[in-house]
């Protein structure tokens, strides 16, 4: 969770991403902030977000994203 919340915090560091729960629905992030987040995941995960998990629900909060994360591992 720690380099998800550095991905995220590299991106917004003025967000307070481990309480945030509406990303998506707030527009804290937009599509191209997805597009970055969801290569640095593939590059520290090593794992690939196929296109139908990149949804609202999966990116509305650094909990939901990590979910999608190990779900993938």
């Amino acid at each position: 969770m720690e380099q998800l919340l550095q991905i995220l915090t590299e991106l917004h560091p003025d967000i307070d991403f481990e309480n945030h729960t509406a990303l998506i629905d707030d527009a804290v992030i937009d599509s191209f902030d997805i597009i970055t987040i969801v290569g640095e995941i593939s590059d520290v995960f090593d794992v690939e977000i196929p296109a139908d998990k990149i949804v609202p629900e999966n990116f509305n909060s650094a909990s939901a994203l990590y979910k999608l994360i190990k779900s993938l591992d």
